[in-house]
C-alpha cells in the first residue's frame, strides 16, 4: 500500500513539472493569460504534488509515543494548504483578467504550439486524475484525493482556454481574460470544496454513511444485544472506532470475547482500516430466563449456582438452588454470603416469596484411585451389566471400576436410542445409577455416559 501510494504520488510531481514548464514557455510565447494562467495553475499543482508526496510518506508511519494515532491528519493539512494556495492563485487570476478587460488590450499570438501545449495537458490531466482517485479510493487516501482534484480541474480549465484560444483565432480578444477568470472561478468552487472536507477531517467529522454502515453491521453480530456508544475518529485513511456493545449479562467470559471478535471481523471485512477498540457491558438480553439470572446474581459473589428449582405458588416464586463454596470456607462465613445473595435475588426480581440456599463444599479435586481388585472387578461389572440390560434399549459400552477411599467409584458408558429426549435420556440414567448404589454396599460412587446409538 505505502509503495503503491508514493508511486503514484511521484509520478504526479513528475507531471506536474512538465505541465508547468511546457505551459509557462508557451504562455510567455504568445502572451495569453489563459495559458499564463494554467502554468500558474500547473505550478500550484506541483507544489500541492510534492506536498502530497511528502504528506503520504509521513502519513502512512505507525504510531509512536508522541503520536498515538499514527500520522493520518498530515494528509488532512496537506490538503488544506493546497486549498489556501488555489484560492490564492484564483484571486490573482481574477485580478488580472479584470485589469486586462478594463485596460489596454494586450496582443495574444495564437499559434500551434499554443493549441498544442492545451491538449497536451488535457491528455495528461486525465491520465493522472484518474490514476490518483482510484488509488485515493482505493486507501482512502484525503491528501491523494485532493491532488486528483487539483489535475481533474486542470481538466476543465484547459478546455475553458482552449475555447478562449478559439474565440481569440476568430477576432474576439477578450474571450482569453474571460476564460482565465471562468478557470479562476472553477478553481475557486473546487478549492472550496476540498477545503470544505479537510476541516471535516480535522474536526475529526465522521464520513457521511459510516456511522450507520457500522451500526448495521453490530447489530447482525448474534450475541450482541445492543450498541451502547459508538466513537469514530478518522484520520488519514484510517477509521479509529471505539464501539461499546451490550452482550447478555449471563454470558460467559469466553462467550463474550468471541462475539468481541466476531464485531472486529465483521467491521473490519466492510471498513479493511478500520482500528477498533470494542467493550462488552452486561446488559439484560431479551432471551434471559429467570433461571439465568437468578445464575448471574450469584456470580455476583465470586461463586456459582447449580440445580435451580422454581415453584410458582400462589403468584409468588419459591426459589431453591445450590452454592458451591470453595473447600475450607467456615460455615459461618458461609452462610453469611448466601443471606447476601438471598438479599439479592429478593432485591432484583420479583413476586418472589422465599429464597433457599443448600451450602455445598467444591469438591473438584485429584483423588488417589487405582483399579479394583479382579475378582470384585468382574462382580460389579456383571452386576452393572445385569441392571443395564433390565432397560430396553439400553446397552453398555464401556465400563471402569476405581478403588478409592471411600469405596468403589464407577465410569460408565451406555448406549440409549436416539429418539428418546434429554429428559427421558437423564430418568433411565438415575435409574441405573440409584440401582447400581442400592444394590452393592461397596459402590460409593457412579458417573454415567449416555451416548446415542446409532
Amino acid at each position: 500500500m505505502i509503495a503503491e501510494k508514493r508511486r503514484v504520488a511521484m509520478t504526479s510531481v513528475i507531471a506536474a513539472v512538465f505541465l508547468t514548464g511546457m505551459k509557462l514557455g508557451v504562455g510567455l510565447w504568445t502572451g495569453s493569460l489563459g495559458i499564463l494562467s494554467e502554468a500558474l495553475h500547473s505550478g500550484l499543482d506541483l507544489l500541492a504534488a510534492t506536498i502530497t508526496f511528502f504528506a503520504v510518506r509521513v502519513a502512512d508511519r505507525p504510531p509512536d509515543e508522541d503520536h498515538q494515532f499514527g500520522h493520518g491528519k498530515i494528509e488532512n493539512l496537506s490538503a488544506l494548504f493546497e486549498t489556501f494556495l488555489l484560492l490564492l492563485t484564483s484571486v490573482w487570476i481574477l485580478y488580472e483578467a479584470w485589469e486586462r478587460l478594463t485596460g489596454e488590450a494586450v496582443h495574444i499570438q495564437v499559434n500551434f504550439w499554443a493549441f498544442a501545449v492545451i491538449i497536451i495537458s488535457i491528455v495528461v490531466d486525465i491520465s493522472r486524475s484518474r490514476a490518483l482517485m482510484r488509488i485515493a479510493k482505493k486507501y482512502d487516501s484525503q491528501a491523494l484525493e485532493a491532488d486528483a482534484l487539483h489535475f481533474s480541474t486542470d481538466i476543465f480549465s484547459s478546455l475553458v482556454v482552449l475555447i478562449g484560444l478559439i474565440s481569440v483565432m476568430v477576432g474576439f480578444p477578450e474571450a482569453d481574460s474571460i476564460a482565465a477568470a471562468i478557470v479562476a472561478l472553477i478553481v475557486i468552487w473546487i478549492s472550496l470544496r476540498l477545503g470544505k472536507r479537510t476541516v471535516d477531517g480535522l474536526l475529526d467529522r465522521v464520513p457521511p454513511g459510516i456511522q450507520q454502515t457500522v451500526t448495521t453491521i453490530v447489530e447482525e453480530i448474534d450475541g450482541v444485544e445492543s450498541i451502547r456508544r459508538m466513537r469514530i475518529r478518522p484520520s488519514g485513511g484510517t477509521l479509529f472506532i471505539n464501539l461499546v456493545i451490550g452482550i447478555q449479562r449471563t454470558t460467559f467470559f469466553d462467550r463474550a470475547h468471541g462475539i468481541v471478535d466476531a464485531v472486529e471481523a465483521a467491521v473490519r471485512e466492510v471498513l479493511p482500516r478500520a482500528d477498533l477498540i470494542v467493550h462488552p457491558e452486561p446488559v439484560i438480553g431479551v432471551r434471559e430466563k429467570l433461571a439465568d439470572k437468578i445464575e448471574y446474581l450469584v456470580r455476583q459473589s465470586g461463586l456459582t449456582a447449580h440445580n435451580v428449582l422454581l415453584l410458582w405458588v400462589n403468584d409468588q416464586y419459591y426459589i431453591e438452588f445450590d452454592i458451591e463454596y470453595p473447600q475450607g470456607t467456615p460455615f459461618s462465613e458461609a452462610h453469611e454470603i448466601a443471606s447476601i445473595v438471598e438479599n439479592r435475588i429478593l432485591r432484583e426480581i420479583p413476586n418472589v416469596s422465599d429464597v433457599r440456599i443448600h451450602l455445598e463444599e467444591d469438591t473438584t479435586a485429584v483423588l488417589p484411585a487405582r483399579p479394583a481388585a479382579s475378582a470384585e472387578r468382574d462382580h460389579v461389572i456383571q452386576r452393572a451389566s445385569d441392571v443395564i440390560a433390565a432397560h430396553a434399549g439400553c446397552g453398555l459400552r464401556g465400563i471402569d471400576v476405581f478403588e478409592i477411599e471411600e469405596g468403589l467409584k464407577l465410569s460408565i458408558t451406555i448406549t440409549l436410542p436416539a429418539s428418546l429426549t434429554l429428559q427421558e435420556m437423564h430418568a433411565i440414567v438415575d435409574q441405573i445409577e440409584h440401582a447400581l448404589l442400592a444394590g452393592e454396599e461397596r459402590i460409593c460412587s457412579v458417573f454415567i455416559h449416555a451416548e446415542p446409538l446409532d
